[in-house]
């Protein structure tokens, strides 16, 4: 069957998937994979919390962001989960609650990768944030041991800063506040 005649994928395939799969719609392609393991899980878990304080509530930071954990986007007519993601408040004053997903773009994500969706979360996904103009991306590698930091320039993305192990890093747009890596990958 060629491409013409396959039937694109909606919100009711993410609906319809199982509950243990995390679902998303990528150039109307239904993509599913199994929910992370605890490597990806404990990486992004750990850099939510340091991210948390300083940065959504302001204790010991700036404030100034709204961040959350796997929320539900759609942008245009993809739909897609990062492990994590921030809005500047100034853009998202308040949460809405009336939803169960977000259809304004954030201004930062986080994709802890795991070797099943690594292509996918480096391709495709980072492409659909790029056309929708999040300006700031990690790429956790829990595995490695690493953090990619990108930011978006004239609709492409260039690598900012590249660390890995227990390196102590501040990374843009969080710089205001030292980041232990190595608290990423503890047990």
């Amino acid at each position: 069957m060629g491409d013409a005649a396959k039937r694109r994928a909606t919100y009711q395939d993410v609906l319809a998937a199982p509950e243990h799969l995390v679902a998303e719609v990528v150039r109307g392609v239904l993509h599913t994979q199994p929910r992370p393991a605890a490597p990806h899980t404990r990486a992004a878990t750990r850099l939510g919390g340091h991210l948390d304080g300083p940065f959504d509530r302001g204790r010991g930071g700036p404030g100034g962001w709204v961040i959350l954990d796997e929320p539900e986007l759609h942008l245009h007519e993809d739909i897609v989960v990062p492990d994590l993601a921030g809005w500047r408040r100034a853009r998202m004053p308040r949460i809405p609650m009336d939803t169960a997903f977000f259809t304004l773009a954030p201004d930062w994500i986080c994709e802890v990768l795991s070797p099943g969706t690594q292509a996918f979360d480096r391709g495709e996904k980072l492409d659909v944030y790029a056309r929708d103009g999040v300006v700031h991306a990690w790429l956790v590698d829990p595995l490695a041991r690493m953090l990619e930091v990108w930011r978006l320039e004239r609709e492409k993305w260039v690598r900012v800063a590249t660390w890995s192990g227990d390196a102590i890093v501040r990374a843009e747009p969080f710089d205001a506040v030292e980041l232990e890596l190595g608290s990423l990958w503890a047990d």
